[in-house]
C-alpha cells in the first residue's frame, strides 16, 4: 500500500475533523447539548489521531541502523495502537461520562437550531472524508470485502481512517437523533442517551482497532495468497528439489521477511548452489514485491520415512 494514498486520506480526515470540532464546540457553547460536546471531543481526538498516523509514517521511514537492523517499519503499528487507546479513553470514556452526567443532571437545550445545523454540516464533511478514504482504499482491497480489508490490511493507516470515519458518521446520526428527539419532546434525556450511544460506539471501534493492531505488533506472516505465490516461485524452476520448511514475517507494512530451508541436490557444487539461490530470490521478489528480506538455507533432503540402515549388534563378553 502506497504511503501517499494513505497520507491523502489522513490529511482529508484531519482537515475535516479540525473544522468540525470547532463548529461543534461553538454549537455546544450556545446550546448546552451534551451530544455536541461529546462529538466535539470525538473530533478533537480524531484530529490528534491523524497527526499520530502521519508521525508514525514519517518515523517508520528512517533507515536501518545497528540497534534496529530491520528498520523502523513497525513504528506505524505502534502509532496505530496508540490511536486506538486515545479513541477509547478520550473519545469513548469521556462521551459515556458526559451521557451519564446529562441523564443525572438534565438541562434544556438553548438555540436548538444551531446543533442541528452544525450536525448536518458535519455529516457532509465527514462524508467527504469517508469518500476519500474509500477511494484510496479500493486499489488495495483486491477482491476483499470491507471487513476483510480492515482485518487483513498490513498498512494500518487506511483501515484506521475508514473505521474512524464510519464511527464519526454513525455518531453524528446518534447525536442528530438525540438532539432531534429532545427538541420534539422537550425532554433532554434523549440528548444524554444519544451521548451514551456515541460513547459506546467509540469504545467498540477502539477495541476492534486495538485487537487488529495488536496482532500486527506481535507479528503476522504473509497472507495465504502471498504464501502460495512464494511457494510457487521457489519450486517453479529446477534449482530446488523441495521446500523443507519456510517462515514469513512482516517487518513493516511494506516489508516482508522470508526465511526458508530448501533442499538442493547433493551433487551440486557450492558455486552452483549459490547461483541457484540468487535465481530463487529473484523469482520470489517478482512474485511478491514486498518480500524484500530473504534468507535461504540450503540443505540436502533425507526422507524421514526411509528405513534406517541395519546395524550389527556387538555383544561384549560378560555383559550379554
Amino acid at each position: 500500500m502506497s504511503a501517499s494514498g494513505g497520507n491523502r486520506a489522513i490529511v482529508a480526515a484531519f482537515a475535516a475533523n479540525l473544522g468540525i470540532a470547532l463548529t461543534k464546540f461553538i454549537a455546544w457553547a450556545f446550546s448546552g447539548s451534551s451530544s455536541m460536546l461529546a462529538e466535539g471531543v470525538h473530533s478533537v481526538a480524531d484530529s490528534g489521531n491523524q497527526l499520530l498516523l502521519l508521525l508514525g509514517g514519517r518515523r517508520s521511514r528512517r533507515t536501518a541502523d545497528r540497534e534496529h537492523p530491520f528498520g523502523y517499519g513497525r513504528e506505524r503499528y505502534v502509532y496505530a495502537f496508540v490511536v486506538s487507546i486515545i479513541l477509547f479513553s478520550v473519545g469513548g470514556v469521556f462521551s459515556i461520562y458526559e451521557g451519564i452526567e446529562k441523564l443525572t443532571h438534565p438541562h434544556p437545550l438553548e438555540n436548538a437550531w444551531l446543533p442541528i445545523l452544525v450536525l448536518l454540516i458535519a455529516i457532509g464533511l465527514e462524508s467527504f472524508s469517508l469518500r476519500t478514504a474509500v477511494h484510496e482504499s479500493r486499489p488495495h482491497k483486491k477482491g476483499m470485502s470491507w471487513p476483510q480489508f480492515v482485518r487483513r490490511a498490513k498498512a494500518p493507516e487506511l483501515p484506521v481512517v475508514l473505521l474512524e470515519d464510519v464511527a464519526a458518521l454513525t455518531g453524528l446520526v446518534f447525536a442528530l437523533i438525540g438532539v432531534g428527539l429532545t427538541i420534539i419532546t422537550g425532554n433532554s434525556v434523549w440528548d444524554g442517551i444519544g451521548t451514551l450511544f456515541i460513547g459506546a460506539l467509540l469504545v467498540a471501534v477502539a477495541v476492534v482497532l486495538g485487537i487488529e493492531t495488536k496482532s500486527l505488533l506481535v507479528g503476522e506472516g504473509a497472507s495465504d495468497v502471498d504464501l502460495a505465490a512464494i511457494e510457487a516461485a521457489v519450486t517453479a524452476g529446477p534449482e530446488v528439489e523441495r521446500i523443507i520448511h519456510m517462515k514469513t514475517l512482516y517487518l513493516g507494512p511494506d516489508e516482508l521477511m522470508v526465511a526458508a530451508k530448501l533442499a538442493f541436490s547433493g551433487e551440486h557444487r557450492l558455486a552452483d548452489v549459490a547461483a541457484a539461490i540468487d535465481v530463487v530470490e529473484r523469482r520470489i521478489r517478482e512474485a511478491v514485491p514486498v518480500a524484500r528480506v530473504i534468507y535461504i538455507e540450503p540443505d540436502v533432503w533425507v526422507d524421514p520415512n526411509e528405513a534406517a540402515p541395519a546395524t550389527d549388534t556387538i555383544v561384549i563378553k560378560g555383559l550379554e
